[in-house]
């Protein structure tokens, strides 16, 4: 291959529809274009994601009021829940009173509990060993029967007693003094 061919081959062909450099590297008209509608498009994503970042903030804001709505609305409900404990605790106390005075036969402290369920098993417990004590305390009291009044009068045994003993006896029986 002749010198002249070879030169020819490394050096690319130019287009025919670009044209020549411009002096000073200054970008050419196609390039301009590009550059325009690079531009453009970034504009474009710029507008888009500044809409888009609009559209969040409104959302976190919206979703920032609902937080404050419904933290409102927790604590109202914590503070109505305290006072509903509070009630129960002073209605079981004053139940726990009632029914120590509605049951006297039964010492108070065997009625406890926290729980108005809790203090009607303890009387239900109480009660039923308040039933077993007093039947078996009846029936250790028929097994020692003691007869009402004095016990029945019965002739004075004289025997092995002096003639003496005997006397006094005898005066005694029918009033007299010895």
């Amino acid at each position: 291959m002749p010198p002249e061919e070879a030169k020819k081959e490394q050096q690319p062909e130019k287009a025919p529809a670009e044209q020549p450099p411009q002096p000073n590297g200054a970008p050419t008209a196609d390039d301009l274009t590009v550059i325009k509608a690079e531009l453009a498009a970034e504009k474009e994503a710029k507008t888009a994601a500044q809409a888009e970042l609009t559209a969040k903030a409104n959302r976190i804001t919206e979703l920032e009021a609902s937080l404050n709505v419904v933290s409102q609305a927790t604590q109202t409900a914590a503070a109505e829940l305290a006072q509903a404990r509070d009630a129960t605790t002073k209605a079981v106390a004053k139940y726990l009173d009632a029914v120590r005075l509605a049951n006297p036969t039964i010492p108070g402290d065997v009625i406890v509990g926290g729980t108005i369920e809790e203090i009607d098993a303890s009387v239900a417990k109480a009660l039923s060993i308040a039933t077993a004590v007093k039947a078996n305390l009846e029936a250790q009291a028929k097994e020692a029967k003691v007869p009402a009044g004095a016990p029945t009068r019965t002739t004075i045994n004289l025997e092995g007693l002096s003639p003496r003993e005997k006397i006094a006896a005898g005066i005694q029986q029918k009033g007299g003094t010895s």
